[in-house]
């Protein structure tokens, strides 16, 4: 081989081991990068508003009984009038009510009474129902109902079918903000985080946000609400 073939082969040599030594290098590098990138942190946000209903639906159930199908419905006719007057002369507006049909039991035709005759063959329970978004009025309706008692209206007490409910309507309205703090309640976790670990807080991986909950406050409470949200933010860390 000439001086010059020889020179052209060391300095193509020397080019390449250069060239792979730099290649190794950013490869490792990049490797070293991914490696930080791979570690994170996860960690929960949680926002809680506690908010007056602003939407209540009391059904007010009456009972009538009759052994005369044409009375009872004349009875159940009164008594309906009755409580509509009463809930206006409450504040109660007259569109904010309305009425169920009535369910009217036969006693004689039902299969199974042992042969005994009852005091009424006919016995109907009507529905009278309040939707309000006045829920102050109504509940304070509600506390004063037994004036009407007195005046020989039967009231059936709450069951299954006849609850009354609390609604909060304006959720839409709430749900920036809570996510947004959320969001910097989960931030200021993640940063203490980083900090105890001697790590650097990097930016969002993932995140999720968790479904609002809207509970009553407490049993005895249940025109408070306790609205709540949690989201779960994932955020890479590095050295």
């Amino acid at each position: 081989m000439n001086p010059t073939n020889r020179a052209n082969a060391l300095i193509l040599g020397i080019s390449i081991f250069l060239g792979l030594t730099a290649l190794g290098y950013l490869l490792g590098r990049a490797a070293i990068d991914f490696k930080e990138y791979e570690r994170s942190v996860s960690v929960k946000g949680l926002s809680e508003r506690e908010l007056p209903a602003d939407v209540v639906i009391w059904p007010i159930a009456f009972t009538e009984s009759s052994n005369d199908l044409g009375t009872l419905y004349n009875s159940i006719e009164v008594s309906k009038k009755s409580i509509e007057a009463f809930l206006v002369s409450k504040g109660i507006a007259a569109p904010e009510i309305s009425y169920s049909l009535p369910s009217v039991t036969d006693k004689a035709a039902q299969e199974f009474n042992n042969g005994q005759k009852a005091e009424f063959r006919y016995v109907a329970i009507q529905t009278v129902t309040v939707y309000s978004s006045n829920v102050s009025i109504v509940r304070k309706a509600m506390n004063e109902l037994s004036e009407l008692g007195k005046t020989g209206i039967a009231f059936k007490g709450e069951d299954f079918q006849n609850q009354t409910e609390y609604l909060f309507t304006d959720l839409n309205k709430i749900k920036p903000e809570m996510i947004q703090e959320t969001t910097t309640k989960a931030r200021e976790v993640a940063l203490k985080f980083a900090e105890d670990s001697n790590s650097r807080l990097g930016k969002i991986k993932q995140a999720s946000q968790g479904q609002f909950t809207i509970e009553p406050r407490d049993k005895n409470n249940p025109h408070i609400k306790k609205i709540r949200v949690v989201s779960t933010v994932e955020y890479y860390l590095s050295d």
